[in-house]
């Protein structure tokens, strides 16, 4: 379902969910409905892992919109307007580590790097595990982040293999971190 926007003076304000591969993805509509009450069209852009995660069906009836997780080929339309913000959740350790080293290797994580030379409002919710954010990698990677203006969830990392931890998850505090 491939639906082109169409021009209009007064656009909605558009935000990107960058989706990446975690186990809360699959409640990204919880997301998607709390930005849409706010009045705010949605397009997801998913990892590659991350499309896998998700209900990729359910996402493109309830946004209007592709899924973006692959580059466009020159020439090709552009399926979504450009973002006045972008949420990123969940962010995963590889997500976050990858984009705060400016390592471009998928379409979300190529935005991303791009938003902030654009002075695009991100929010970022990590969703991982204590032992992933034990790694030495993972604190200098939001540092760098905060740095680059990106605003951070609070949520704390969950206990490996904790079932309980998707459940926990607070999908509207991208909303409140980015004043929408």
């Amino acid at each position: 379902m491939e639906r082109m926007p169409e021009p209009s003076k007064s656009r909605r304000r558009f935000l990107y969910v960058v989706v990446c591969a975690a186990g809360t993805a699959h409640d990204v509509g919880t997301l998607l409905t709390a930005a849409q009450a706010r009045n705010l069209d949605v397009g997801v852009i998913a990892t590659p892992h991350g499309l896998g995660f998700i209900d990729a069906e359910a996402v493109e009836a309830q946004t209007g919109y592709p899924i973006r997780s692959a580059w466009r080929r020159p020439g090709d339309p552009r399926p979504l307007p450009p973002p006045d913000a972008i949420a990123v959740a969940p962010a995963t350790f590889n997500t976050i580590n990858k984009w705060a080293a400016g390592m471009s290797d998928t379409l979300a994580v190529g935005i991303l790097c791009e938003a902030y030379g654009l002075g695009i409002p991100i929010a970022a919710l990590p969703y991982l595990n204590a032992a992933q954010a034990a790694h030495p990698a993972y604190a200098r990677s939001l540092e760098t982040l905060r740095e680059m203006n990106v605003r951070i969830g609070t949520a704390a990392p969950h206990n490996p293999k904790s079932p309980d931890a998707a459940a926990a998850f607070r999908w509207e505090e991208a909303l409140e971190l980015l004043d929408l």
